[in-house]
């Protein structure tokens, strides 16, 4: 009876050990908020992506969906997505927008505030990734301003040249701007806005955790554009006070 107790009670304290050895459960980060500026909501609308990388794989609309993802994020923010622009496109016979004029006019048909153009500069998926990538944003008449005329081919390569720097906006208009950078992520600046993006955004039990958006070109382009996103918001064209 007494060798029963002991070794019930044995039983007991190496149950209490284990348990204090066990590991806590993991916990999901908190992901950063972004925020429209100034006190009045948007509606944007999201078109066809522009590619210039070079790089035959890349999809337009697959490009304009991630980006429309990332944006529908944004607090005071309502976005249209790209397939309603693409049946304005086609029933005004272009296949992108050749100037402002022609972005207020899809505005004005789909009744949103601003037209938002995305454009591929580089694209590798392959480990490590590399992704160039650029935000146009054409403001239906800021401020009671009349659309003015741009060229657009000047527009692509403005993008394309501001993606070989920091994240930058071209040209000074208060109705057009853009954004622009490349995310390599051999680069350890990218690396640790990757991990910051990442938190609350992986599950901590699955088998690659953080790594998967490395592993995943598409989620690695939605932190890309998640960033531009964020350098966006912080022009002062954005906020109307």
């Amino acid at each position: 009876m007494k060798l029963m107790r002991s070794m019930a009670g044995l039983g007991l304290m190496m149950a209490a050990m284990l348990a204090g050895c066990s590991q806590p459960e993991p916990k999901y980060g908190h992901e950063e908020k972004l925020f429209l500026p100034g006190t009045h909501a948007q509606i944007w609308a999201v078109a066809p992506a522009v590619n210039i990388s070079g790089q035959t794989e890349v999809d337009p609309l697959l490009q304009a969906d991630m980006l429309f993802s990332q944006l529908q994020q944004v607090k005071g923010l309502t976005v249209i997505p790209v397939n309603r622009v693409v049946e304005v496109y086609a029933a005004m016979r272009i296949t992108r927008v050749q100037s402002e004029k022609e972005a207020a006019e899809v505005c004005d048909a789909l009744g949103c505030d601003a037209l938002v153009v995305p454009t591929v500069t580089l694209y590798d998926p392959y480990d490590p990734p590399k992704f160039g990538g650029a935000i146009q944003v054409f403001l239906r008449h800021p401020n009671g301003e009349k659309a003015g005329a741009v060229d657009a081919h000047a527009l692509t390569e403005q993008a394309s040249a501001s993606a070989g720097a920091s994240a930058t906006s071209l040209p000074r208009r208060s109705n057009f701007v853009q954004v622009a950078d490349i995310y390599d992520a051999q680069n350890g600046t990218v690396r640790d806005k990757l991990e910051a993006y990442v938190a609350g955004r992986f599950d901590p039990k699955g088998p690659l955790k953080a790594k998967e958006y490395l592993a995943s070109m598409d989620r690695y382009v939605g932190f890309a554009y998640h960033d531009l996103i964020v350098t966006l918001l912080s022009r002062p064209q954005m906020n109307p006070m």
